[in-house]
């Protein structure tokens, strides 16, 4: 999965899709280094799969920084960007701490961790995987994680214009049966959540592909062709 056995770094495995994509891995890179802020789960973790778990949290810079240092310095073969948080309801409820904190974890996160991993992932000709959210065409009521998904799948398209040579993925999955979509408060009948290790499986066959982009389910990308070719339909269709 990584080139030569260069470690491969996971964000987010603590639960939800990190979880999945660790246990996935297991096995198939060593090392493998987990990182999440809920040091209990993600020892756990760590046990299930023989990872390195770095407790941390990557909106600072010192929980960057010891991330990156159990990485090492021989290249960082694959990076997958799942960690962050959610916010849910009206634009005008939320707080500007609320947003902040929104954009600190799911888009400033992701992009200064790349930035300090960048040298070694260059080395290793690697592979880098940010999970963003089909909230990135805009979601009524998740204005703020919508900017933020959006900002990362457009820093992700950047990056693979500028470095042709190292892979960059983009998932944007539909609602995803976890923890985190159980937080953000998630009532709808459609679309049905699926499972977190659908989405794994999807990420991890896109990086074997050399693929830009996933949807899960597939169907989602009908929504991207909408928005782009007829958004006044897609307004219509989305829901509310």
């Amino acid at each position: 999965m990584t080139p030569d056995g260069a470690p491969a770094l996971v964000t987010g495995a603590s639960s939800g899709i990190g979880e999945a994509i660790a246990r996935r891995l297991a096995g198939r890179s060593a090392p493998l280094v987990v990182t999440g802020r809920d040091a209990g789960r993600l020892d756990a973790v760590a046990t299930a799969t023989g990872a390195h778990a770095v407790a941390a949290d990557l909106t600072t810079a010192a929980g960057r920084a010891a991330v990156v240092a159990t990485c090492g310095e021989h290249g960082v073969g694959l990076v997958v960007h799942a960690a962050g948080i959610g916010a849910a309801g009206p634009f005008s409820g939320i707080d500007e701490a609320g947003v902040d904190a929104v954009l600190a974890a799911d888009l400033a996160a992701p992009v200064q961790l790349t930035r300090a991993l960048w040298p070694s992932v260059r080395s290793a000709h690697g592979h880098v995987v940010f999970v963003a959210s089909i909230a990135a065409l805009g979601v009524a009521g998740e204005a703020a994680y919508s900017a933020a998904k959006a900002g990362l799948r457009t820093f992700a398209d950047a990056l693979r214009l500028e470095e042709p040579g190292i892979g960059v993925t983009t998932v944007l999955p539909g609602a995803v049966d976890t923890p985190f979509l159980a937080r953000r408060g998630y009532d709808r009948a459609f679309p049905r959540p699926v499972p977190a290790d659908r989405v794994a499986a999807a990420t991890l066959r896109a990086v074997e592909r050399g693929r830009a982009e996933v949807f899960v389910p597939r169907w989602l990308r009908v929504a991207s062709v909408v928005q782009g070719a007829a958004p006044g339909v897609f307004r219509w269709a989305s829901p509310s």
